[in-house]
Protein backbone atom coordinates (compact mmCIF):
# COMPACT_ATOMS: atom_id res chain seq x y z
CA UNK A 1 0.00 0.00 0.00
CA UNK A 2 1.64 3.38 -0.54
CA UNK A 3 2.52 5.43 2.05
CA UNK A 4 0.35 8.44 3.26
CA UNK A 5 1.77 11.84 3.31
CA UNK A 6 3.29 13.20 6.73
CA UNK A 7 0.73 15.98 6.69
CA UNK A 8 -2.17 13.89 5.83
CA UNK A 9 -0.72 11.85 8.94
CA UNK A 10 -0.12 14.63 11.29
CA UNK A 11 -3.34 16.42 10.68
CA UNK A 12 -6.05 15.83 13.55
CA UNK A 13 -9.18 14.87 13.52
CA UNK A 14 -11.84 17.10 14.72
CA UNK A 15 -12.21 16.79 18.35
CA UNK A 16 -16.01 18.53 18.05
CA UNK A 17 -17.16 15.83 15.66
CA UNK A 18 -15.05 12.92 17.46
CA UNK A 19 -18.54 12.43 19.37
CA UNK A 20 -20.59 12.09 16.35
CA UNK A 21 -21.21 7.83 16.35
CA UNK A 22 -22.17 8.04 20.10
CA UNK A 23 -25.01 10.81 19.46
CA UNK A 24 -26.26 8.71 16.27
CA UNK A 25 -26.58 5.46 18.59
CA UNK A 26 -28.28 7.38 21.41
CA UNK A 27 -30.85 9.04 18.31
CA UNK A 28 -31.10 4.97 17.09
CA UNK A 29 -31.53 4.29 20.84
CA UNK A 30 -34.77 6.58 20.13
CA UNK A 31 -33.43 9.30 22.20
CA UNK A 32 -33.46 12.73 21.17
CA UNK A 33 -30.44 14.71 21.59
CA UNK A 34 -29.81 18.42 21.77
CA UNK A 35 -26.64 19.50 19.92
CA UNK A 36 -24.42 22.23 22.14
CA UNK A 37 -21.57 20.72 20.56
CA UNK A 38 -21.04 23.02 17.35
CA UNK A 39 -21.53 26.48 16.12
CA UNK A 40 -24.61 25.73 14.23
CA UNK A 41 -27.38 28.77 15.22
CA UNK A 42 -30.92 27.64 14.79
CA UNK A 43 -31.84 31.17 13.99
CA UNK A 44 -33.41 31.29 10.66
CA UNK A 45 -31.63 32.66 7.40
CA UNK A 46 -32.87 35.74 6.45
CA UNK A 47 -35.47 36.25 3.32
CA UNK A 48 -33.57 38.29 1.55
CA UNK A 49 -30.79 35.72 1.05
CA UNK A 50 -32.74 32.96 0.82
CA UNK A 51 -35.37 35.25 -2.00
CA UNK A 52 -32.09 35.78 -3.76
CA UNK A 53 -31.85 32.54 -4.75
CA UNK A 54 -35.25 31.79 -5.53
CA UNK A 55 -35.27 34.76 -7.83
CA UNK A 56 -31.72 34.49 -9.37
CA UNK A 57 -31.87 34.69 -13.16
CA UNK A 58 -28.30 32.43 -13.49
CA UNK A 59 -28.66 31.08 -17.30
CA UNK A 60 -24.82 29.97 -16.50
CA UNK A 61 -23.85 29.36 -13.05
CA UNK A 62 -19.78 30.86 -14.14
CA UNK A 63 -16.97 31.23 -12.06
CA UNK A 64 -16.76 34.47 -10.34
CA UNK A 65 -12.96 36.35 -9.83
CA UNK A 66 -10.81 34.24 -7.61
CA UNK A 67 -11.02 37.16 -5.19
CA UNK A 68 -14.87 37.23 -5.19
CA UNK A 69 -17.79 39.19 -7.18
CA UNK A 70 -16.89 42.73 -8.09
CA UNK A 71 -20.04 44.20 -7.00
CA UNK A 72 -20.45 42.01 -3.73
CA UNK A 73 -16.92 43.18 -2.55
CA UNK A 74 -17.63 46.90 -3.00
CA UNK A 75 -20.87 46.64 -1.23
CA UNK A 76 -18.45 44.98 1.98
CA UNK A 77 -16.51 48.06 1.74
CA UNK A 78 -19.94 50.07 3.63
CA UNK A 79 -20.77 47.08 5.93
CA UNK A 80 -16.63 47.48 7.06
CA UNK A 81 -16.65 50.55 7.20
CA UNK A 82 -19.92 50.85 9.39
CA UNK A 83 -18.08 48.98 11.83
CA UNK A 84 -15.36 51.16 11.56
CA UNK A 85 -12.92 49.38 9.53
CA UNK A 86 -11.95 51.30 6.45
CA UNK A 87 -10.48 49.38 3.28
CA UNK A 88 -10.75 49.54 -0.21
CA UNK A 89 -12.49 46.62 -2.03
CA UNK A 90 -8.98 45.40 -3.28
CA UNK A 91 -8.28 44.64 0.23
CA UNK A 92 -11.18 42.13 0.26
CA UNK A 93 -11.29 38.64 -1.08
CA UNK A 94 -14.04 36.47 -0.39
CA UNK A 95 -13.78 32.89 0.52
CA UNK A 96 -15.00 29.28 0.73
CA UNK A 97 -16.31 29.87 4.25
CA UNK A 98 -13.88 31.70 7.16
CA UNK A 99 -12.12 28.42 7.27
CA UNK A 100 -10.28 28.94 3.85
CA UNK A 101 -9.45 32.94 5.14
CA UNK A 102 -8.01 30.81 7.82
CA UNK A 103 -6.04 28.75 5.39
CA UNK A 104 -4.47 31.59 3.18
CA UNK A 105 -3.83 33.72 5.83
CA UNK A 106 -2.29 30.66 7.55
CA UNK A 107 -0.26 29.54 4.57
CA UNK A 108 1.05 33.05 3.26
CA UNK A 109 2.34 34.05 6.92
CA UNK A 110 4.20 30.47 8.01
CA UNK A 111 7.01 28.50 6.51
CA UNK A 112 7.82 25.23 7.70
CA UNK A 113 9.14 25.20 11.39
CA UNK A 114 7.77 28.79 12.14
CA UNK A 115 5.30 29.47 14.97
CA UNK A 116 2.51 31.17 15.79
CA UNK A 117 1.26 32.18 19.16
CA UNK A 118 -2.54 31.50 20.46
CA UNK A 119 -4.20 31.99 23.78
CA UNK A 120 -5.87 29.12 24.59
CA UNK A 121 -8.68 27.71 25.15
CA UNK A 122 -8.82 28.47 21.31
CA UNK A 123 -11.16 27.29 18.24
CA UNK A 124 -9.86 23.65 17.48
CA UNK A 125 -9.40 24.13 13.69
CA UNK A 126 -6.77 26.96 14.18
CA UNK A 127 -4.44 23.83 15.19
CA UNK A 128 -5.09 21.61 12.30
CA UNK A 129 -4.33 24.76 10.30
CA UNK A 130 -1.13 25.59 11.13
CA UNK A 131 -0.29 21.86 11.08
CA UNK A 132 -1.44 21.65 7.44
CA UNK A 133 1.05 24.74 6.87
CA UNK A 134 3.79 22.77 8.73
CA UNK A 135 4.50 25.13 12.00
CA UNK A 136 3.52 24.93 15.47
CA UNK A 137 1.22 26.54 17.65
CA UNK A 138 2.49 27.92 20.70
CA UNK A 139 -0.67 28.30 23.17
CA UNK A 140 -0.29 30.41 26.09
CA UNK A 141 -3.15 29.20 28.77
CA UNK A 142 -6.27 32.11 29.32
CA UNK A 143 -7.69 30.63 32.80
CA UNK A 144 -11.50 30.33 34.31
CA UNK A 145 -11.47 32.52 36.76
CA UNK A 146 -10.39 35.43 34.74
CA UNK A 147 -13.92 34.80 32.47
CA UNK A 148 -11.07 33.83 29.69
CA UNK A 149 -9.26 37.29 29.57
CA UNK A 150 -5.95 37.88 27.27
CA UNK A 151 -3.25 36.33 29.59
CA UNK A 152 -0.68 39.32 30.69
CA UNK A 153 1.35 40.59 27.79
CA UNK A 154 4.91 39.08 29.70
CA UNK A 155 3.17 35.83 28.69
CA UNK A 156 3.54 36.40 25.11
CA UNK A 157 6.87 37.95 25.64
CA UNK A 158 8.35 34.87 26.98
CA UNK A 159 7.16 32.81 23.86
CA UNK A 160 8.53 35.02 21.47
CA UNK A 161 11.55 33.61 19.41
CA UNK A 162 12.98 33.92 16.42
CA UNK A 163 10.62 31.57 14.74
CA UNK A 164 7.87 33.40 15.91
CA UNK A 165 5.74 34.82 12.72
CA UNK A 166 2.19 35.75 13.95
CA UNK A 167 -0.49 35.66 16.57
CA UNK A 168 -4.30 35.13 16.37
CA UNK A 169 -6.88 35.73 18.41
CA UNK A 170 -10.91 35.37 18.13
CA UNK A 171 -12.77 38.05 19.25
CA UNK A 172 -15.53 37.43 20.76
CA UNK A 173 -13.93 33.95 21.31
CA UNK A 174 -15.27 30.85 20.01
CA UNK A 175 -14.93 28.92 22.30
CA UNK A 176 -15.61 30.86 25.52
CA UNK A 177 -17.57 33.59 24.31
CA UNK A 178 -14.28 36.35 25.59
CA UNK A 179 -14.99 39.90 23.99
CA UNK A 180 -11.50 41.36 24.42
CA UNK A 181 -11.47 45.23 25.22
CA UNK A 182 -9.46 47.54 23.43
CA UNK A 183 -6.97 47.86 26.29
CA UNK A 184 -6.22 43.88 25.48
CA UNK A 185 -6.55 44.94 21.52
CA UNK A 186 -3.82 47.67 21.49
CA UNK A 187 -1.98 45.47 23.80
CA UNK A 188 -1.70 42.99 21.03
CA UNK A 189 -0.50 45.91 18.32
CA UNK A 190 2.04 46.96 20.11
CA UNK A 191 3.73 43.26 20.54
CA UNK A 192 3.06 42.57 16.76
CA UNK A 193 4.70 45.46 16.03
CA UNK A 194 7.37 45.73 18.53
CA UNK A 195 8.34 42.27 17.06
CA UNK A 196 7.29 42.51 13.72
CA UNK A 197 4.31 40.04 13.63
CA UNK A 198 1.55 38.94 11.73
CA UNK A 199 -1.28 39.60 13.56
CA UNK A 200 -4.91 37.32 12.32
CA UNK A 201 -7.85 38.15 14.15
CA UNK A 202 -10.70 36.17 13.22
CA UNK A 203 -14.20 38.53 13.95
CA UNK A 204 -16.76 35.92 12.51
CA UNK A 205 -18.62 36.79 16.27
CA UNK A 206 -18.46 41.01 15.89
CA UNK A 207 -22.40 41.22 15.85
CA UNK A 208 -22.75 39.36 19.12
CA UNK A 209 -22.33 41.24 21.90
CA UNK A 210 -23.85 41.79 24.92
CA UNK A 211 -24.39 44.17 28.14
CA UNK A 212 -24.04 47.45 25.82
CA UNK A 213 -20.34 46.41 25.39
CA UNK A 214 -18.02 47.20 22.05
CA UNK A 215 -16.51 45.17 20.03
CA UNK A 216 -13.19 46.85 18.76
CA UNK A 217 -12.01 45.54 15.88
CA UNK A 218 -7.56 44.87 14.68
CA UNK A 219 -8.62 46.99 11.40
CA UNK A 220 -8.79 50.30 12.97
CA UNK A 221 -5.68 50.79 13.63
CA UNK A 222 -3.35 52.23 10.71
CA UNK A 223 -0.38 51.52 12.04
CA UNK A 224 -1.46 47.75 12.10
CA UNK A 225 -1.85 48.36 8.13
CA UNK A 226 1.09 45.27 7.31
CA UNK A 227 0.43 43.58 10.49
CA UNK A 228 -3.09 43.48 10.59
CA UNK A 229 -5.41 40.16 8.85
CA UNK A 230 -9.00 40.23 9.20
CA UNK A 231 -10.88 36.35 9.37
CA UNK A 232 -14.57 37.01 8.44
CA UNK A 233 -17.63 34.74 7.30
CA UNK A 234 -21.38 35.37 6.67
CA UNK A 235 -21.92 31.73 8.60
CA UNK A 236 -22.71 32.54 11.97
CA UNK A 237 -23.96 36.61 11.65
CA UNK A 238 -26.97 35.40 9.22
CA UNK A 239 -27.07 31.58 10.50
CA UNK A 240 -25.61 30.95 6.71
CA UNK A 241 -23.22 28.07 7.69
CA UNK A 242 -24.10 26.10 4.89
CA UNK A 243 -23.47 28.85 1.96
CA UNK A 244 -19.77 28.77 2.90
CA UNK A 245 -18.78 32.39 2.37
CA UNK A 246 -15.99 34.08 4.43
CA UNK A 247 -13.66 36.89 3.88
CA UNK A 248 -9.84 37.65 4.25
CA UNK A 249 -9.06 41.21 4.79
CA UNK A 250 -6.09 43.26 4.95
CA UNK A 251 -4.36 46.40 3.65
CA UNK A 252 -0.92 44.50 3.44
CA UNK A 253 -0.95 44.50 -0.53
CA UNK A 254 1.69 41.76 -0.76
CA UNK A 255 0.22 39.84 1.68
CA UNK A 256 -2.90 39.73 -0.41
CA UNK A 257 -1.35 38.92 -3.69
CA UNK A 258 -0.01 36.29 -1.96
CA UNK A 259 -3.36 35.07 -1.14
CA UNK A 260 -4.75 36.03 -4.47
CA UNK A 261 -2.88 33.00 -5.85
CA UNK A 262 -3.97 30.02 -3.75
CA UNK A 263 -7.37 31.43 -4.41
CA UNK A 264 -6.76 31.06 -8.30
CA UNK A 265 -5.33 27.72 -7.61
CA UNK A 266 -8.94 26.90 -6.41
CA UNK A 267 -10.50 28.98 -8.96
CA UNK A 268 -13.64 30.86 -7.45
CA UNK A 269 -15.57 30.57 -4.26
CA UNK A 270 -19.34 29.81 -4.37
CA UNK A 271 -21.57 31.63 -6.78
CA UNK A 272 -24.67 31.09 -4.89
CA UNK A 273 -23.15 31.34 -1.63
CA UNK A 274 -22.25 34.95 -2.85
CA UNK A 275 -25.59 36.19 -4.82
CA UNK A 276 -27.12 34.92 -1.19
CA UNK A 277 -24.05 36.85 0.69
CA UNK A 278 -24.64 39.95 -0.73
CA UNK A 279 -28.25 40.11 -0.59
CA UNK A 280 -27.81 39.44 2.96
CA UNK A 281 -25.60 43.16 3.30
CA UNK A 282 -29.73 44.48 2.83
CA UNK A 283 -30.48 42.80 6.59
CA UNK A 284 -31.97 45.21 8.70
CA UNK A 285 -30.73 46.57 11.72
CA UNK A 286 -33.72 44.94 13.30
CA UNK A 287 -32.73 41.51 13.15
CA UNK A 288 -29.77 41.84 14.71
CA UNK A 289 -31.96 43.41 17.44
CA UNK A 290 -33.94 40.35 17.64
CA UNK A 291 -30.89 37.70 17.35
CA UNK A 292 -29.43 39.42 20.39
CA UNK A 293 -32.55 39.17 22.53
CA UNK A 294 -32.95 35.87 21.84
CA UNK A 295 -29.25 34.99 22.37
CA UNK A 296 -28.81 36.88 25.84
CA UNK A 297 -32.11 35.33 26.85
CA UNK A 298 -30.55 32.00 25.86
CA UNK A 299 -26.86 32.76 27.72
CA UNK A 300 -28.85 34.15 30.90
CA UNK A 301 -30.88 31.14 31.40
CA UNK A 302 -28.03 28.39 30.55
CA UNK A 303 -25.51 30.10 33.50
CA UNK A 304 -28.15 30.98 35.37
CA UNK A 305 -28.64 27.93 35.74
CA UNK A 306 -24.92 26.29 35.26
CA UNK A 307 -23.75 27.78 38.12
CA UNK A 308 -26.44 26.64 40.53
CA UNK A 309 -25.32 23.56 40.29
CA UNK A 310 -22.80 22.77 43.18
CA UNK A 311 -19.21 22.30 42.04
CA UNK A 312 -20.06 24.01 38.45
CA UNK A 313 -18.50 27.10 37.19
CA UNK A 314 -19.84 28.84 34.05
CA UNK A 315 -18.48 32.70 33.61
CA UNK A 316 -20.66 34.83 31.91
CA UNK A 317 -19.89 35.52 28.02
CA UNK A 318 -20.00 38.62 26.46
CA UNK A 319 -19.68 37.94 22.93
CA UNK A 320 -20.18 35.37 20.40
CA UNK A 321 -23.21 32.13 21.58
CA UNK A 322 -20.49 29.78 23.46
CA UNK A 323 -20.62 29.08 27.41
CA UNK A 324 -17.42 27.29 28.88
CA UNK A 325 -18.10 25.32 31.64
CA UNK A 326 -15.90 23.70 34.52
CA UNK A 327 -17.49 20.79 35.73
CA UNK A 328 -16.34 18.24 38.66
CA UNK A 329 -15.97 15.31 36.76
CA UNK A 330 -12.38 13.90 36.43
CA UNK A 331 -12.51 13.72 32.30
CA UNK A 332 -14.52 16.12 30.00
CA UNK A 333 -14.46 13.74 27.12
CA UNK A 334 -15.58 10.52 29.11
CA UNK A 335 -18.12 12.47 30.45
CA UNK A 336 -19.74 14.04 27.12
CA UNK A 337 -19.28 10.29 25.80
CA UNK A 338 -21.07 8.95 29.15
CA UNK A 339 -23.62 11.39 28.68
CA UNK A 340 -24.06 9.90 24.98
CA UNK A 341 -24.21 6.43 25.76
CA UNK A 342 -25.87 5.89 29.32
CA UNK A 343 -27.73 9.45 30.53
CA UNK A 344 -31.31 10.45 29.49
CA UNK A 345 -33.48 12.19 31.34
CA UNK A 346 -37.21 11.70 29.72
CA UNK A 347 -35.13 10.02 26.94
CA UNK A 348 -33.54 13.63 26.24
CA UNK A 349 -29.81 13.84 26.45
CA UNK A 350 -27.41 16.54 25.45
CA UNK A 351 -24.06 16.60 22.75
CA UNK A 352 -21.06 18.53 23.96
CA UNK A 353 -17.87 19.96 22.93
CA UNK A 354 -15.56 18.36 25.72
CA UNK A 355 -12.83 21.53 26.30
CA UNK A 356 -9.95 18.86 26.31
Amino acid sequence: MPILSNRAQAMPASPIRKLVPFAEQAKRDGKHVYHLNIGQPDIETPDVMLNALKNMDMKVVEYSHSAGIESYRKKLVKYYADNDIHVDYTDIMVTTGGSEALEFAVMCSLDDGDEIIIPEPFYANYNGMVIEAGAKVVSIRSTIDTGFALPAIEEFEKVITSKTKAIIICNPSNPTGYLYTKEEIEQLRDVALKHNLFIIVDEVYREFCYDNKTHHSIMEYDELKDHAILIDSISKRYSACGARIGTLVSRNNSFMDAALKLAQARLSPPSFGQLAAEAALDVKPEYFEKVKTEYTARRDFLVDALNRIEGVICPKPSGAFYCFVQLPVDDADTFCQWILESFDYENQTVMMAPAS
